[in-house]
């Protein structure tokens, strides 16, 4: 699988939650309307550091303790990592970071849309990560 490295510069359009937390993440090209349309699809426990530097532990389908998440919006994507197995490491231009770990058991996370390589990192991760082109 390729890092999806294309949502850097994308911004978070969209804070969805329910059993699960979703991302729209958007980068408009100057002459060609989207760049990026895309979803990030948390599945699974995972971690977000706000612009002051506490992190939150955060589980979707918990209803308000989700807050931070919407912190999010309109933020700009820094940089985009895969480590280890598929752990998803995001920061954004504020110093906010996402982190979403594998997961033994459930899907983790995933990604679609246009502009990205669909990403789906299932029960324990996987490990042939590339860089993309």
């Amino acid at each position: 699988m390729r890092v999806p490295t294309a949502l850097a510069g994308c911004q978070v359009w969209r804070t969805a939650f329910d059993y699960q937390v979703r991302l729209t993440l958007i980068a408009r090209h100057p002459d060609e309307g989207y760049r990026v349309d895309a979803e990030l699809v948390i599945e699974t426990p995972f971690l977000l550091c706000d612009v002051s530097g506490e992190w939150h532990e955060l589980d979707p389908g918990t209803g308000s303790r989700l807050a931070p998440v919407l912190d999010l919006f309109m933020k700009t994507v820094g940089t985009v990592e895969v480590r280890d197995r598929g752990a998803l490491a995001v920061t954004f231009d504020d110093g906010c970071e996402l982190f979403v770990g594998t997961d033994p058991q459930y899907e983790s996370w995933r990604l679609c849309g246009d502009g990205v390589d669909d990403v789906l990192v299932g029960p324990g991760g996987h490990c042939d990560w590339q860089p993309s082109d």
